[in-house]
């Protein structure tokens, strides 16, 4: 049962992915459209396959807002085990698709364990951190959160895969600032992270290209600053409306993943400045329900999750959008919700229905009502009686004295 205080970041938080949802059908469609009747003959198969992703993500919303999010505590150390065990799986066999094997084939549906990484390290984090105290000291911070989040990144660069590395350490920076770390601590740790990113791009030679056309796109407008220059050539050709849904000319091959990750720019071309607003403002929407609904949750479990997933969807759709209007480099990262790809919309939708249950449970008085004890277990709290107040002597103790002063 909702509470009260609750009920507006709920209905929100619903209105707002459901829409979006309904909009990411909608351009995905408008993007593949001319592609898919080239190489599938027919222009509604990504939009078929989106709809399939959209229906087993909407029911995992629904299953997971039912499911008390308190029973997750104990699934994130083997979620982040299987991660791991996935996330090194698909540098072995997994599919290569434009240099990146990001991607395990199971025959119908192709799966992106870094996209179940993101989730399970957001169990993992928030059940570590409500346990006990917050990390003071680098020393502290670095084991084990230190540890198991570089390990994870480590995977998934190797993959390659720059974006989803940078949105699990916004995730974990955002839930350290929650739990109580100092920013001094998390100021020197994102210090030492940006200089292990730097040395990651400057190691890799695309990497490195993409940092440099990053810097100046018209300097190689036909070799590596290409898509930035499409970019930017789609979204100052949209205006103030837009040149018309579904008219768009630089989904025909002159934007590459026109569908997946620079599906804004093709919002910003087809609906204008006022289109990409509204995509702006939904995700504004988004991060104010969640974030609210962490700071309401008197759950320390509950409060850390709303946090990590709001942080983790607004985050990995801020570094989307830097890329595609060009002032952050190309990360390959795809707009939650809206863009084409089954893993990314099915997980973040389940998340959606976890922060929809924490809206529900997390204000509840249940995770307070009891005191734990040194053993782990739980127990009800002392009812304590008042000072200055003696209990009334049993009836049978004041016949005695009673008695014995008459004699």
């Amino acid at each position: 049962m909702k509470r009260a205080g609750g009920q507006l970041e709920f209905h929100l938080l619903v209105l707002v992915t459901l829409g979006l949802v309904a909009f990411g059908l909608v351009m995905v469609y408008s993007a593949s459209s001319g592609r898919a009747a080239v190489v599938a003959q027919d222009p509604a198969y990504y939009l078929k396959r989106q709809g399939i992703y959209a229906l087993l993500g909407l029911i995992a919303l629904a299953v997971f807002s039912r499911f008390d999010f308190r029973a997750l505590r104990r699934l994130g150390g083997p979620l982040v085990g299987l991660s791991f065990i996935l996330l090194a799986a698909v540098l072995v066999v997994g599919t290569t698709v434009n240099g990146a094997s990001r991607w395990l084939s199971l025959g119908v549906i192709d799966v992106q364990p870094s996209e179940l990484a993101k989730l399970a390290l957001a169990l993992w984090l928030a059940a570590l951190l409500a346990r006990g105290r917050a990390p003071q000291t680098l020393g502290e911070l670095a084991r084990p959160v230190g540890v198991v989040i570089l390990a994870a990144c480590a995977l998934i660069l190797l993959e390659p895969d720059l974006g989803t590395t940078i949105a699990i350490v916004v995730m974990a920076g955002a839930m350290l600032v929650v739990a109580g770390t100092p920013l001094r601590v998390l100021a020197t740790a994102g210090a030492l992270m940006a200089f292990l990113a730097l040395a990651a791009i400057w190691l890799e030679p695309y990497r490195r290209t993409r940092l440099l056309s990053f810097l100046d796109p018209w300097a190689d407008p036909e070799g590596a600053g290409f898509q930035t220059v499409q970019a930017m050539i789609a979204l100052g050709s949209g205006g103030f409306l837009g040149v018309g849904l579904g008219e768009s000319v630089q989904k025909i091959y002159y934007l590459p993943e026109a569908s997946t990750d620079m599906i804004f720019a093709i919002v910003g071309e087809e609906l204008g400045l006022f289109g990409t607003v509204a995509v702006v403002a939904a995700f504004a929407v988004f991060a104010y329900a969640g974030f609210t609904i962490a700071l309401r949750a008197r759950d320390p479990f509950g409060k850390l999750l709303a946090a990590g997933i709001t942080a983790l969807v607004a985050g990995q759709a801020i570094v989307n959008l830097s890329a595609v209007l060009g002032i952050a480099p190309l990360t390959g990262i795809p707009l939650p919700f809206v863009s084409y790809g089954g893993s990314s919309l099915i997980v973040s939708l389940a998340a959606v229905g976890i922060l929809l249950n924490i809206a529900v449970n997390g204000a509840s008085s249940e995770a307070t009502d009891r005191v734990p004890d040194r053993s782990g277990g739980d127990r009800r709290p002392r009812r304590t009686v008042a000072r200055g107040r003696r209990s009334a002597p049993a009836p049978r103790r004041e016949r005695h004295v009673r008695r014995r002063a008459a004699s």
